[in-house]
C-alpha cells in the first residue's frame, strides 16, 4: 500500500499553485482551497521550490490563506537528496509568519509515489515551526516521514512546547523516533483533539515503546481528546493491550488501530478492557483478525452504534511475519 497525494487538508480542496508558464488564469480566493506548493526540477519543472514560494506569497493574498501543503522540492529524500532541506523550509515557514497570519492548517511533505517512499522522506525539528504559529493561528499540523539524511538533518523531532490552539496532530511514518513520542508527552497541548500516531517498524527507525506511549494514554497528557489513531505499526497487539486498559479509551469517540498487525490476540485484549461501547467508530483497517474474531467484534459492538471497520483482513503467509500497510 502506498500514500496518495493529499486531496483535502482542513476541510478545504487541495488546489496545485500553478508553474509560472501556466498562463494567468484567475486563482480560486485564498481562503477556499489548501494551497500545494511543489515543484521537482529534475522531472522538467521550470522553476525552483524557492522562486514559487516567494511568487506565491507576492501573488495570493497571503493574511488570508487558511491551509498550505509542502510537496516536491520542499522536501527531499534520503535516496537521492532531490529537494531542499527540512530544515531550510523550516526557517522559510517561520520568516513568513507574519505574513501567513490566518494560517490554520499545514502538511509537509507530501510527497506522491516515485517522489519519495514513506521510508526516505528526510524531516527534521518542526518545533520551531509550531512555535512560530501560535493562537490564533495553526491548529492542524500533519508530517509525512521521520528520517534524517546525508545533508545533517537529524530526523523527525518535536517538543517540548505548549500550544494552546493546536486542534490535530498527524504524524506518519515508517519508523518513529522515540525522541517524539517523549517530546509529544513533555508538551503541553490543552486543545488537542485528533492525534495519529504512526509508530512503523523498527527495522526502519522506530524507536517509540509501549513506555514511551505510555504517558499518552494515561489521559492527563491529552486532556481533550476525541480521536487517537496508533496506526501502521508492527507490534499492534502490544499496542492494543496498552490502549484496552488506558484512561483515555473512555474519553474518545474514536479509536483507529488500523494499517497494523493486529491479531486475535490484540482483538482479545481490546475486548476484554475498558468499555469500547461509547466509541462512534472503531477502524481496524488491515489486520490479522480471523473470521470468529471479527464476528464477535461486530457482535459485541456494533448493536451499541460502533461503526467497526474490519476491512482489508489478511492472512499471514506461514513461517512468515505479519507486516504493516504502509512499507516502502
Amino acid at each position: 500500500m502506498t500514500i496518495g497525494y493529499l486531496t483535502t487538508l482542513h476541510g478545504l480542496p487541495v488546489h496545485d499553485f500553478p508553474e509560472v508558464d501556466e498562463g494567468s488564469g484567475p486563482l480560486p480566493p485564498p481562503g477556499e482551497v489548501a494551497w500545494r506548493l511543489a515543484r521537482n526540477q529534475p522531472l522538467g519543472d521550470a522553476e525552483s521550490f524557492e522562486t514559487c514560494w516567494h511568487r506565491f506569497l507576492d501573488t495570493v493574498d497571503s493574511a488570508r490563506v487558511r491551509a498550505l501543503v509542502l510537496g516536491a522540492g520542499a522536501y527531499g529524500t534520503g535516496s537521492d537528496g532531490d529537494g531542499e532541506g527540512p530544515a531550510e523550509t523550516a526557517g522559510r515557514l517561520v520568516a513568513a509568519a507574519d505574513r501567513l497570519t490566518g494560517l490554520e492548517a499545514l502538511y509537509l511533505a507530501d510527497l506522491g509515489h516515485g517522489e519519495g517512499e514513506l521510508s526516505w522522506i528526510v524531516q527534521d525539528d518542526v518545533t520551531p515551526i509550531l512555535s512560530a504559529y501560535p493562537y490564533p493561528y495553526l491548529r492542524e499540523l500533519g508530517v509525512r516521514g521521520s528520517g534524517g539524511g546525508s545533508e545533517g538533518a537529524p530526523g523527525l523531532r518535536l517538543g517540548p512546547l505548549r500550544h494552546e490552539h493546536l486542534r490535530v496532530l498527524r504524524l506518519e511514518n515508517r519508523g518513529l523516533p522515540g525522541e517524539v513520542a517523549r517530546g509529544l508527552a513533555a508538551s503541553d497541548l490543552p486543545g488537542l483533539r485528533h492525534l495519529d500516531l504512526w509508530p512503523g517498524e523498527e527495522e526502519y527507525g522506530r524507536t517509540t515503546t509501549l513506555a514511551g506511549l505510555a504517558p499518552l494514554l494515561d489521559g492527563d497528557r491529552l486532556p481533550a481528546p476525541r480521536h487517537l489513531g496508533l496506526q501502521n505499526c508492527e507490534m499492534h497487539d502490544e499496542v492494543a493491550a496498552a490502549v484496552a486498559g488506558a484512561p483515555v479509551v473512555a474519553r474518545l469517540t474514536s479509536l483507529h488501530l488500523s494499517l497494523g498487525t493486529l491479531s486475535d490476540a490484540g482483538a482479545e485484549a481490546l475486548l476484554g478492557g475498558r468499555p469500547l461501547t461509547r466509541l462512534q467508530e472503531l477502524d481496524l483497517y488491515h489486520h490479522f483478525l480471523s473470521d470468529p474474531m471479527m464476528r464477535r467484534m461486530r457482535e459485541a459492538l456494533e448493536p451499541f452504534g460502533v461503526k467497526v471497520n474490519l476491512d482489508g483482513q489478511e492472512e499471514a503467509e506461514e513461517d512468515e511475519p505479519r507486516y504493516i500497510a504502509v512499507g516502502e
